[in-house]
């Protein structure tokens, strides 16, 4: 008897008496809900619905290529997809395809988690023009998503800055510093592999509007990055001033990883004309105030403010602008300042481009719908890393816990229901997904690569329909 029917099976037996939950978004939030969801009700019935025909969100489209070891956490997701009362639907889009209001009518409880799949902009002058690109496209174009596959960047010059200073900005400009033969180990997507090959970047700046003790990266990346072959780190002195005086009253994170700049700065190379050499420059205490572009509205630079930190306190100073400015000349700028969540259905309230919750519960007057929760970046914003969202996923995942043991035992139809409204079959399962993971880890050792990635919506359904 084949795995897709006794899922069926289990679905239709169990449908009568177990708790109905719809979790929209197939992330690191929504396995993570899933998994203590199972562990903590006896009797639940879990779909979970993506947009995307293939799951894990963030961890497929996020995470470097050169992270692997990040990946991992997949092997637990599909532990948990494969248990009989969790279902996973792929190619179901919130708002097109299906209505918040129809998935509470349908199940005990719904939870979003469907993330940030959007850029902030900077709302500055020229902020439209040619190669200026969202740090966020450049990393869906090198890890396969979909929407991000045709994007049209410029590596032809030799300078390149990058708005920014998390971890993200530090993954673009690994992945753009990094020798190809390193990166052709990795699942990186052979168009991207192919244009960084004939990348001409060579001097990177890295752009940050506060210092060094308050940058947003982590030391395993910084450490990555001064790691890197064939790249000199150049710091700037000034940016240091007093900075080695307040290391012994740092907490222990944030001393460690200026202490690893200190050490860094403090051994600090110069540029050459080495044509081998990359350089990787970080600078401090400057904001993008416009870009300057050309008569064919090339980004041709960035002029940038000075900024100054006030305060007597350092945890309490503040970063505010000077009347200086400064002008940074480059051909290709990255903005990496933060993702955004999209209003993807109607009835959502946002409030600061989050969906408005109370701890995770989304508090409406909804009164003959089921309860509604959202966990992840959708609920706290675009912040911290997977621990982060995995902590988020299940405190909002036991509250849900303590609410659907008081739920009314009437029966709910779930996705059984959900299907009719839909009406499509061009719903991809676990099965389908199965069948899509074999296919690009098939490809990839054509090219000696642990998976080639399918980049197109369509291939993926052909693929999974087979």
């Amino acid at each position: 008897m084949t795995y897709k029917l006794l899922k069926r099976m289990f679905s239709s037996s169990t449908n009568k008496k177990s708790r109905q939950v719809c979790i929209v978004g197939a992330g690191p939030a929504g396995f993570y809900a899933a998994m203590h969801l199972t562990k903590k009700l006896e009797s639940v019935n879990i779909d979970i619905i993506e947009k995307l025909p293939v799951p894990f969100g963030l961890i497929r489209y996020g995470v470097a290529p050169d992270h692997p070891e990040v990946k991992n956490v997949i092997n637990q997701f599909t532990k948990v997809a494969k248990q009989a009362n969790v279902n996973f639907y792929g190619n179901i889009t919130l708002g097109r395809d299906i209505h918040l209001h129809q998935l509470r009518q349908h199940y005990d409880a719904v939870l979003l988690t469907y993330g940030a799949e959007e850029d902030k902009t900077l709302g500055i002058e020229n902020e439209d023009a040619k190669n200026i690109v969202a740090a966020r496209n450049f990393v869906g174009w090198y890890n396969g998503l979909p929407s991000d596959r045709d994007l049209k960047i410029d590596l032809s010059h030799r300078t390149a800055a990058i708005l920014g200073q998390g971890n993200v900005a530090l993954d673009v400009a690994r992945i753009l510093l990094t020798p190809i033969d390193e990166l052709k180990k990795t699942d990186i997507t052979e168009h991207a592999l192919s244009a960084i090959a004939e990348s001409k970047v060579k001097e990177l700046y890295l752009v940050g509007r506060r210092g060094p003790l308050q940058v947003a990266f982590t030391i395993k990346e910084l450490r990555e990055q001064l790691k890197l072959k064939n790249c000199k780190t150049i710091w700037r002195e000034n940016d240091f001033q007093n900075v080695e005086s307040v290391v012994p009253n740092l907490a222990r994170p944030r001393k460690r990883l200026t202490e690893l700049m200190l050490k860094s700065f403090n051994e600090r190379e110069t540029s050459d004309d080495n044509p081998n050499s990359n350089y990787f420059k970080p600078i401090f205490f400057r904001s993008p105030n416009k870009f300057l572009v050309n008569q064919d509205r090339q980004v041709t630079g960035v002029e940038l403010t000075c900024n100054k930190l006030v305060g007597d306190k350092l945890e309490d100073q503040k970063c505010v602008p000077t009347d200086e400015t400064e002008l940074l000349h480059c051909n290709l700028v990255f903005r990496s300042i933060g993702y955004k969540s999209i209003k993807a259905d109607n009835d959502l309230v946002f409030s600061n481009g989050l969906v408005k919750n109370n701890k995770g519960v989304v508090e409406d007057s909804s009164g003959n719908l089921s309860k509604l929760y959202v966990a992840g970046w959708l609920g706290t914003g675009p912040v911290g890393v997977i621990l982060h969202t995995m902590g988020n996923a299940f405190q909002v995942a036991k509250v849900m816990c303590d609410d659907l043991a008081n739920v009314d035992t009437k029966t709910k139809g779930g996705f059984e229901e959900i299907n009719k409204i839909i009406n499509s079959n061009n719903i991809i399962d676990w099965t389908g997904w199965e069948r899509i993971d074999k296919y690009e880890v098939d490809q990839g050792k054509l090219r000696g690569k642990p998976r080639e990635k399918v980049c197109s919506v369509e291939k993926m359904i052909e693929v999974a329909k087979v």
